[in-house]
């Protein structure tokens, strides 16, 4: 799906500037380089002098949402600490087709080997960056955030989120160990113990720090008063019907926040949001999307 963004501008909530740890960027990038140039690039070893120079002009060739600033430096820094890379925009701003996005000058052989990596990454965040942008677009007018889930690329999570971010989406729990979300497999198993399941998560709550949060997934309105019971700070209605969205939102009435999730697209957003949940997770946002097209193009 060819999605354009919606808005010009900066259009990312203010976490979206926090930057990714550079020693996270570094780790990744340089995992990348040695994958894609495990003994050097053979081409440039061979073609191209190793005293030679170059410039180059980072393009998009579609409009979008830019993400990318930490990954690029890196590609570049790392395959030469003399490159050196000028950005004409920050991560979380609009960019139209044809616009320059960055200069990237120094040893060509630095500049031709970093190009790969450089682009792999930046073209898939501004990708996710513009989608989510698309997402919140439509979802704008009510009281939703669009948030990514844990179904991004191994690997490369930390990235994956801030790109979200970008796009202006927020970000769910980052990873298994941060939240509790008791999911439907969770709960069939309590239910196969033959726990009572309000009981079972009260129990489980009280054993957690203040400070954790704590998630449950219901696919039937007839378990949201259980959850509720069980101490739930988040609701999940997992793949409801418009109709049950409402009357679980209702059902809900403020006692937690909810949360939508289940065959959320681009064409069906702006009516999941229009039903008052106050979260839409949805994995498309990293799981599927394509590629935004950039172009490195030497001088």
């Amino acid at each position: 799906m060819t999605v354009s963004p919606a808005v010009t501008g900066t259009t990312a909530p203010p976490s979206a500037h926090l930057p990714v740890p550079r020693d996270a960027v570094d780790r990744i990038v340089a995992a990348a380089l040695a994958e894609d140039a495990p003994w050097g690039d053979l081409t440039s070893e061979l073609l191209v002098p190793g005293a030679a120079k170059a410039s180059a002009v980072l393009t998009a060739r579609e409009p979008g949402i830019f993400c990318g600033t930490g990954v690029i430096e890196a590609a570049f820094r790392l395959a030469s600490p003399e490159t050196a890379v000028e950005f004409r925009i920050q991560d979380g701003e609009s960019f139209a087709a044809g616009t320059v996005l960055a200069e990237i000058s120094g040893p060509a052989r630095a500049v031709l080997t970093g190009e790969r990596v450089a682009l792999n990454l930046a073209q898939r965040l501004s990708g996710i960056a513009t989608l989510t942008a698309a997402f919140v677009a439509q979802a704008a007018g009510t009281s939703a955030r669009i948030t990514d889930t844990r179904k991004t690329t191994p690997g490369l999570r930390v990235l994956e989120r801030h790109a979200v971010r970008c796009g202006g989406g927020y970000n769910h729990r980052f990873s298994l160990s941060d939240a509790v979300m008791a999911k439907d497999n969770h709960l069939a198993l309590l239910a196969a113990d033959g726990s009572d399941l309000a009981q079972a998560l009260a129990a489980a709550k009280a054993r957690l720090p203040h400070t954790v949060h704590f998630e449950v997934e219901v696919d039937r309105l007839d378990q949201i008063e259980a959850a509720l019971a069980g101490g739930a700070d988040t609701v999940l209605l997992d793949n409801f019907s418009l109709p049950d969205l409402r009357r679980g939102v209702e059902l809900i009435g403020g006692r937690a926040l909810a949360e939508a999730s289940g065959n959320v697209r681009l064409e069906t957003v702006a009516d999941i949001a229009a039903t008052g949940v106050d979260l839409i997770s949805a994995g498309a946002l990293t799981h599927s999307v394509r590629a935004l097209d950039l172009g490195l193009d030497l001088r």
